[in-house]
């Protein structure tokens, strides 16, 4: 448990600085210590965002979404990979 809270804050550290792939790559470290632990998906979902892979950050939002179905950065986030995902699909419908 304690290599996973020193990973967890490496990666917030990481997000603080705006070293989103470092960050996702710390959540995932965190990930295969204790996959039911909701924060580091919701985070690592945020990292994704940054990094506009939007599938990615969906599915860790769906992930989430089935351990805790009333979690609201789950909803908030997948939302806004919806939107992204839907921004992308428009621009490479218009090329």
């Amino acid at each position: 448990m304690e290599k996973f809270k020193r990973l967890k804050n490496e990666g917030n550290d990481f997000v603080k600085l705006g070293e989103y792939e470092g960050a996702a790559n710390k959540y995932s470290e965190c990930m295969k210590l204790n996959t039911e632990e909701c924060t580091v998906y919701t985070n690592r979902a945020l990292c994704y965002l940054k990094l506009y892979k939007y599938e990615e950050a969906k599915q860790d939002c769906d992930h989430v979404l089935q351990i805790e179905d009333s979690n609201i950065k789950a909803f908030y986030r997948r939302a806004l990979a919806y939107k992204g995902l839907q921004v992308r699909k428009k621009n490479m419908a218009g090329i």
